[in-house]
């Protein structure tokens, strides 16, 4: 099992490496960078520190405020991936107070729980993966060439036909035993199994139900809804263990064996609590919308239509100070779990909250709104960046296509006056302007256009949404 500390050693990035690591895929919003590259860093000298104080050293979890779109929550998912630590992106307006129909907040440490576990068994999936698929060619050779037993009395196999030529002048096929017949046939169809020569021949193998067992939602009072009661456990071996002989290619069942085997190999047991201790020490819970949770009772201080916001807010208390939580791989600590919030804030402050969830939030970051220069610098910078997404698109319709600084930039233009008249939807305007800008191309391609190259100036991109811009009624509902 590995050492949840090492992997944290190993990943010890500084602040500034963090930042910087960021930057690659998040254009501006340099505070809130900061911020979570302190807390992330916080967790390795945690861990370095004292152990006589180290379960005393919390984290300081982080409200990001600000509109949408402007990457609060890419901020946290690239967070989480430089970390490699479990990580869970949840709404809060989804929740509901105990003793109303609805999930409760300590779902979502059940949902990390379920993440973490996918995630260790996936990297112990990857550690066993030359053994497991040395067992499905041994599985698939079998089914071609069944093995003989030493056991059984040689024969001879002068009148057999053998099935392949040797090039050993030492062996005599008329004189072998069928045991070493048949070794030696194998390993000729090992050999043809290693080279693909055998990928469209048809074996017959047994297939397991599907992993994804149905899962009973019980919604009720007292937190006991999302329990993820599994039907098969409750029913015992009534249902366990049944399979079906299918008949398919050898290129399809090797997919299905390689799974099998490797679940074979792995320590489940091991892989949850190993699942565990990463929650523990490593987990990120992203709060998205805390704002619609804010508030939640009338001027007159009797309940409002959402009675269960305050509630909800309440309840999520003891689980950001840090408590145990129960899942279907054990009791889960979350007195080291960080939790980043994130919400505009439009109809509410961050006051609103009640006093004590605002103290287990001490870290507040605004965030900043994006302007032209942040839309063309998103369109152009990062790895990720939406022009070399439909790039790479058209590269595999064979058609090469190109982005003049000039049409980037009025693109930026366009979308940031767009957001200052309409609404504020941060980068995800570019989204929807960019698609208009594309979009006779992408259905002429590839009927019309099958190769070539195409530029995209500022002259095709004003022609593209000359209409939008000019009919604002219109682009109300189009951009």
């Amino acid at each position: 099992m590995i050492d949840q500390t090492q992997i944290l050693k190993e990943t010890s990035l500084t602040p500034r490496q963090i930042v910087e690591a960021l930057d690659t895929y998040i254009i501006g919003q340099g505070e809130a960078k900061k911020s979570v590259a302190i807390a992330l860093r916080n967790r390795w000298r945690r861990l370095n520190s004292d152990e006589a104080i180290r379960d005393e050293i919390v984290p300081n979890n982080i409200i990001l405020i600000g509109p949408t779109g402007v990457g609060k929550t890419e901020i946290a998912r690239r967070l989480a991936k430089l970390a490699r630590a479990p990580f869970v992106k949840v709404e809060a307006s989804k929740y509901t107070e105990v003793g109303y129909v609805g999930r409760d907040v300590e779902s979502m440490i059940r949902d990390l729980a379920d993440i973490a576990v996918a995630m260790v068994k996936s990297e112990m999936q990857q550690r066993v993966m030359k053994k497991a698929t040395e067992q499905v060619e041994e599985r698939i050779l079998d089914l071609l060439i069944p093995p003989m037993k030493k056991t059984q009395p040689d024969r001879r196999a002068g009148n057999q036909q053998t099935g392949f030529q040797t090039t050993d002048s030492s062996f005599d096929p008329e004189s072998a035993s069928d045991v070493e017949l048949n070794r030696r046939t194998r390993e000729k169809f090992r050999e043809k199994l290693q080279n693909g020569e055998l990928e469209d021949r048809n074996i017959e193998i047994h297939v397991q139900p599907a992993s994804g067992n149905p899962m009973m939602q019980i919604f009720g009072p007292g937190g006991m809804e999302e329990m993820g009661v599994n039907i098969q456990d409750m029913l015992g071996n009534l249902t366990r263990g049944r399979s079906k002989k299918k008949q398919m290619k050898i290129s399809e069942a090797r997919p299905i064996l390689l799974n099998e085997e490797t679940e074979k190999l792995i320590d489940h047991d091991a892989a949850n609590q190993e699942a565990i201790d990463r929650v523990q020490n490593s987990g990120i819970v992203f709060i998205d919308e805390i704002d619609k949770v804010a508030g939640g009772t009338s001027g007159d201080g009797r309940g409002g239509p959402d009675v269960s916001r305050q509630g909800v807010q309440r309840d999520m208390l003891p689980i950001v100070e840090g408590s145990n939580v129960s899942t279907k791989y054990g009791m889960v600590r979350t007195d080291h779990v960080l939790f980043i919030a994130s919400g505009a804030f439009h109809a509410t402050k961050p006051s609103d909250l009640i006093p004590e969830l605002q103290g287990r939030f001490p870290i507040r970051v605004e965030m900043d709104s994006l302007t032209e220069e942040d839309f063309f610098n998103i369109l152009t910078r990062p790895k990720n960046a939406l022009t070399k997404q439909y790039i790479a698109m058209m590269q595999s319709e064979g058609v090469e296509l190109e982005f003049t600084d000039d049409a980037i930039r009025e693109i930026a233009k366009v979308a940031a006056e767009v957001n200052a008249s309409i609404e504020n939807i941060g980068a995800r305007r570019l989204h929807t302007i960019l698609s208009t800008v594309l979009e006779e191309l992408q259905f002429a391609i590839p009927d019309d256009i099958q190769s070539g190259k195409i530029t995209i100036d500022k002259k095709y991109v004003d022609m593209q949404l000359e209409k939008l811009t000019r009919d604002k009624d219109l682009s109300h509902y189009i951009l």
